[in-house]
């Protein structure tokens, strides 16, 4: 049951830089900062798939929200699969 905390705390805490990351869009910062580098190189892999199916539209970027309904899917499947092989 461990393994089951680490991997919901480890797909929560993807989810949150991710949410930092919208926000970040929204106002002037560093991006060579290294909290901020570090939040984009860690979002920027998850996001990048999404932006190519939906680029950005009048403006706004929805790969964020992708992202985050494909993270949370990814997580209920791993946990479902996990709880039937423990």
């Amino acid at each position: 049951m461990e393994i089951i905390a680490l991997i919901n705390i480890a797909f929560t805490v993807l989810v949150w830089i991710i949410i930092v990351r919208c926000v970040l869009s929204f106002i002037r910062h560093d991006p060579y900062q290294p909290l901020i580098k570090f939040i984009y190189d860690v979002s920027e892999p998850v996001m990048a798939p999404f932006r190519k199916l939906v680029p950005p539209t009048a403006g706004i970027d929805f790969s964020p929200i992708f992202a985050v309904i494909a993270l949370s899917i990814l997580q209920k499947i791993i946990i479902n699969v996990l709880i039937s092989i423990l």
